[in-house]
């Protein structure tokens, strides 16, 4: 029998669970998977909930597109710190950064 997704899940959600500093400023914790660097999804994972948290979901506005590129490695010993540009809120989509 296959293990439970359960855990797995739980721990996803909690990985993309960031802690808000300041209204556009938010704060992800790395999970140790074996290396000394932060596993690239996780990073692209934490930075679409960050924006995220700043859209009004409520009117229906849902990502739909996410850019990345990855400069440099992240330290897994670090928190990783996610500062949103509220760029544009129109009256059909919101763009952020």
């Amino acid at each position: 029998m296959p293990p439970s997704p359960e855990p797995v899940v739980s721990e996803l959600i909690e990985l993309l669970s960031l802690e808000r500093l300041e209204e556009n400023l938010f704060r992800g914790q790395s999970r140790d998977i074996g290396t000394k660097y932060v596993f690239g999804g996780q990073v692209l994972g934490q930075a679409l909930s960050a924006a995220q948290a700043t859209v009004d979901v409520k009117g229906g506005r849902m990502a739909h597109s996410l850019h990345a590129y990855f400069l440099r490695a992240g330290d897994v010993d670090h928190p990783i710190v996610y500062d949103v540009d509220r760029t544009r809120d129109g009256g059909s989509f919101s763009v952020r950064r």
